[in-house]
């Protein structure tokens, strides 16, 4: 399984200098697009963290910007050139409740009672583009597939949550990770 995107830098327009029609409570909420090629045929669903640890040295923790649980393959667009790849379009965050019901995200960092940065949850349980205030951060794009759902998992679940319920799940089937670069 691979993630394919077209940049290594996350794009201005899901990110930091995103314009205002791109921001809820000041923070970007559009999601990047990118593609997700080599999918094994046994897997049915798809899962995924966004996370910058680089600002663990900024505020003393991993910033989630976006997580996503059980998200059918079949739900998302095939790539026509290729029947193992799907696309997750730009945006993609801010649909996924009305597209796809039974897929959840979870909480980001902005929801932390450390940070109290939105109570919207469009804001705290959406994508939120990178934002590093002190210098270029590394953000690390993962995805997981498996061959049934993960199980306890609710709309604006902790991202420990997810990472626990892959590990005990005993139905991973597909891994990958991208590093892409954010511009401060």
């Amino acid at each position: 399984m691979r993630i394919c995107t077209d940049f290594t830098t996350v794009p201005d327009e899901y990110a930091k200098a995103a314009d205002e029609s791109g921001r809820l409570d000041g923070t970007p909420v559009v999601s990047f697009p990118f593609f997700i090629r080599d999918i094994p045929s046994d897997a049915k669903y798809l899962h995924w963290e966004f996370v910058d640890d680089d600002a663990i040295e900024v505020c003393g923790f991993q910033w989630i910007h976006w997580s996503v649980a059980n998200l059918p393959v079949e739900s998302l667009m095939a790539d026509i050139n290729d029947a193992g790849a799907v696309m997750i379009p730009a945006g993609f965050s801010a649909k996924l409740p009305s597209l796809v019901p039974q897929a959840v995200q979870g909480k980001t960092s902005a929801a932390s009672p450390l940070v109290g940065r939105s109570e919207n949850v469009n804001v705290t349980e959406r994508y939120n583009g990178p934002q590093p205030p002190n210098a270029p951060h590394d953000y690390m794009l993962s995805v997981y597939a498996t061959s049934k759902p993960l199980e306890g998992l609710e709309q604006g679940f902790w991202l420990n949550r997810l990472r626990n319920a892959l590990r005990d799940c005993d139905c991973v089937v597909g891994y990958d990770c991208k590093w892409l670069k954010g511009m401060n």
